[in-house]
C-alpha cells in the first residue's frame, strides 16, 4: 500500500537510536529513502555515537539530532530530565514525515509520535492499535533485520534500490591503518583480523577458542590483529597472553573509520554475532561469525558464501570454525563478485578535515 505522498516530504525525521551492526542493517533504507525524496532534508535520531554516520553518508543523511534516551528503550539510560526540551526542539522542526525504525514500536512509537510530524510512519506490534494503516506496518517478527525495514520502504511506495551494505573509507583513515599496523605482517601471508569482544557478554565465544583458531592460523603464515574497543582491552590482552604467535593488539587504538580500513586491509575476520560483522559485510571482507541462538535468522549477512554464520546451539568447536575459516582463505578469489550499489564514495578530496569530528576511539560504538 504505497502512501500517496502530496506534496512530497522536504523534511524527514528517521528514529533509529541504536548500535553499530543495527544501523548498518539500515542503510539499504537509508538509500531506497534518498532516490525516493531526493529533494528531502534527511535527520538522522540517534546515540551519539551515530553522529559520525552524518559525515560518513553525506549523500543519504543530512543532519543529526543526539536522542537522550526513553524509559523503558535500553540501548541509553534516559535522561529524562532532558526529554521535554529534545521533544520541544524537534517539534519546533517541523518535520513532515517521522519514520519509527526502532524495532517493534511498543514503546518507540510513543516517542516519534512526539515528534509532531506531520504524517508518522513505523512499525506496530499486532496486539497493539495500528497508529495509521496506510503508514504503519505490522512488525514482521521473521526474516532478516534489512528485510524487515525494506518491507516498511515498500509499504510506504519507496522502492528498494538493492540488499547490499556500504561503508564509506576516507584516505585518512587508510593512512592511519597503514601506521597502526606498520610492518607488521608485512612478511606474512596477509592480516586476519580476530575480535573476541562484543557488548553484552552471553554473546561472546570462549576465549580459548578464540586463541586456538588464531594460533592455528598463525601457523599457517598469517598474521593476527586483535580488535575490540577500549573496553575490551582485558578480553583482547587475555588473547594475546594465551596464545604461542606473537599478536598485534589493536582494542582501543582505532576510531570506527580506522577499524574499517584495517578491515579492508584483511583476508579474514573472526568475530563474534556483533558490529563488526556487518562492518566486514559491507566492505566484502570475508568473515566467520559465531552467533547465538536464533539470531542467524535476523543478523546474518546475505552473502552466505563470503561469510559464513556458526550457530551456537548447542556449542560451535574451534574445529569447526578453523574448518570455515581455512576454505575462505583457500578460495577467497573463487567467491563471486559482490552486488554494487551506488554508494558514498570517499569524500576525503570534497569534505575537508575541520568539518570532520575528532578522531575517537570505538567506544561510543559499542559493538
Amino acid at each position: 500500500m504505497g502512501r500517496p505522498w502530496s506534496p512530497p516530504p522536504r523534511k524527514i525525521a528517521l528514529f533509529r537510536a541504536l548500535k553499530l551492526g543495527d544501523m548498518l542493517c539500515a542503510v539499504p533504507f537509508l538509500r531506497a529513502v534518498r532516490a525516493h525524496f531526493p529533494a528531502a532534508e534527511i535527520v538522522l535520531i540517534g546515540l551519539p555515537w551515530a553522529r559520525e554516520l552524518v559525515d560518513r553518508y553525506p549523500l543519504y543523511i543530512d543532519d543529526f539530532r543526539e536522542f537522550p534516551g526513553y524509559p523503558g528503550l535500553p540501548e541509553r539510560e534516559p535522561l529524562v530530565e532532558r526529554l521535554p526540551r529534545f521533544f520541544e526542539r524537534i517539534r519546533s522542526e517541523e518535520f513532515d514525515l517521522a519514520v519509527q525504525l526502532h524495532g517493534s514500536g511498543a514503546i518507540s512509537n510513543a516517542v516519534t509520535m512526539q515528534f509532531g510530524a506531520r504524517v508518522n510512519a513505523g512499525f506496530f506490534e499486532f496486539e497493539n492499535l495500528c497508529p495509521d494503516p496506510s503508514t504503519f506496518l505490522l512488525y514482521p517478527n521473521q526474516g532478516l533485520e534489512l528485510r524487515r525495514l525494506l518491507k516498511l520502504a515498500e509499504h510506504l511506495g519507496i522502492a528498494p534500490r538493492g540488499e547490499s551494505l556500504e561503508f564509506p573509507i576516507w584516505s585518512e583513515d587508510r593512512i592511519r591503518a597503514r601506521r597502526l599496523v606498520g610492518s607488521f605482517g608485512q612478511l606474512s601471508r596477509g592480516l586476519v583480523c580476530i575480535h573476541g569482544g562484543a557488548s553484552a557478554p552471553e554473546r561472546r565465544w570462549p576465549l580459548d577458542r578464540f586463541v586456538a583458531v588464531a594460533d592455528a592460523l598463525s601457523d599457517r603464515g598469517y598474521a593476527i590483529v586483535l580488535t575490540g574497543s577500549a573496553s575490551e582491552a582485558g578480553l583482547t590482552g587475555a588473547i594475546a597472553r594465551a596464545m604461542r604467535a606473537d599478536v598485534l593488539d589493536l582494542a582501543g587504538a582505532t576510531s570506527l573509520g580506522t577499524l574499517a580500513a584495517l578491515l579492508e586491509q584483511s583476508r579474514l575476520v573472526v568475530c563474534n554475532d556483533t558490529g563488526i560483522s556487518h562492518l566486514a559485510d559491507a566492505l566484502g571482507v570475508p568473515s566467520v561469525v559465531i552467533s547465538t541462538g536464533n539470531n542467524p535468522e535476523r543478523w546474518a549477512p546475505i552473502d552466505g558464501l563470503r561469510h559464513r554464520v556458526l550457530c551456537r546451539v548447542p556449542t560451535v568447536d574451534a574445529a569447526t570454525v578453523l574448518t570455515e575459516a581455512n576454505d575462505l582463505l583457500n578460495h577467497s578469489l573463487d567467491l563471486p563478485a559482490r552486488e554494487l550499489q551506488p554508494s558514498t564514495v570517499d569524500k576525503a578530496a570534497n569534505v575537508q578535515p575541520s568539518a570532520r569530528r575528532p578522531w575517537e576511539p570505538c567506544d561510543p560504538c559499542a559493538f
